[in-house]
């Protein structure tokens, strides 16, 4: 219980100190990352599908993390090769979100 109302009291800070786009700001476009925090929020409420639908790229982000450090941790034999395979994965997923959400 003390846990969980940790988590909620956590994801209301989260919400109502989400930091604006300097680029959205600014020239009124909105940049790669915009929509990360938001997704990163609705990830940390369980609903995995909002959070995919604001940011596709959050959780393949966060697996590719992980294995990052699970690499750094065990050097793994392939896990440069792997890494370069999520990190192109994953930035073609950001620029695919970016171009239909522009």
């Amino acid at each position: 219980m003390y846990n969980m109302d940790m988590l909620k009291e956590f994801i209301n800070y989260l919400e109502s100190n989400i930091l604006s786009c300097p680029t959205k700001q600014l020239i009124d476009i909105n940049c790669l990352g915009c929509g990360l925090q938001r997704s990163f929020v609705f990830l940390l409420k369980g609903d995995l599908t909002a959070s995919f639908y604001m940011y596709p790229a959050l959780v393949p982000m966060i697996l590719m993390i992980g294995y990052l450090i699970i690499h750094i941790l065990f050097k793994l034999k392939n896990g440069a090769k792997v890494l370069l395979y999520f990190y192109i994965s994953n930035s073609i997923l950001i620029i695919i979100n970016y171009i239909i959400k522009f």
